[in-house]
């Protein structure tokens, strides 16, 4: 299924998706591999994509994977400080992200872009262009999932535990970098909106800073 969603509207309205995702409806595999191949489409640097993309479905590998995540996201969340004394907005954003946390092994299906090789161990341009390729290719990704009424979340709190994420779905560690995780699923609803940001005046400099 295609929704009917113009560029702008395809661009302003694919949001991080944690409470509205369906847990409950699979998601065809055929359609995620649509997902993929319009990912590969993507721009890279040095016109090479060294890309993979690892999608589990199987529960046992998601369970692990969730595990990982929870443990991550537990630190991550005991250092924001109780979510009683938040203001409103990053309280519904703490809520929302233990909710994903809470029910990360139920999504049917996670997927993680990697790239080849570690990218830690190269020069600052080495890694600009490896980080950039993938982040462009992994949003097209979710640019395709919400097109076909999926919703998408990008996560990288499980690279806490990247080693052992790569132990549990056979990852080449020393080879293979993975580079955040996308919990997928059919969403409640297709009515997303654009979020609150800054004006675009307020954060262009003409010509200098």
């Amino acid at each position: 299924m295609q929704l009917p969603l113009t560029p702008d509207e395809l661009l302003t309205t694919t949001r991080a998706v944690r409470k509205r995702l369906d847990l409950e409806r699979p998601v065809p595999r055929d359609v995620l591999e649509e997902c993929v191949a319009l990912a590969l489409q993507a721009p890279s640097a040095g016109n090479t994509q060294t890309w993979s993309f690892v999608i589990v479905t199987d529960q046992a590998a998601k369970d692990a994977v969730a595990g990982w995540y929870r443990t991550s996201f537990a630190a991550y969340a005991a250092a924001g400080g109780p979510v009683e004394a938040m203001a409103p907005a990053a309280r519904r954003m703490a809520e929302s992200a233990q909710h994903l946390a809470d029910h990360m092994h139920e999504v049917p299906a996670l997927v993680i872009p990697c790239v080849k090789g570690r990218l830690e161990h190269r020069a600052l341009d080495g890694q600009a262009a490896g980080w950039g390729s993938i982040v462009q290719a992994g949003w097209s990704f979710c640019l395709a999932a919400r097109s076909r009424g999926l919703g998408t979340c990008w996560t990288t709190l499980h690279l806490t535990y990247e080693r052992e994420v790569a132990d549990a779905l056979g990852i080449p560690f020393e080879e293979v970098t993975q580079t955040c995780l996308l919990p997928v699923a059919y969403t409640k609803g297709t009515d997303f909106k654009p979020g609150p940001r800054t004006d675009a005046a307020d954060v262009i400099h003409w010509d200098r800073w």
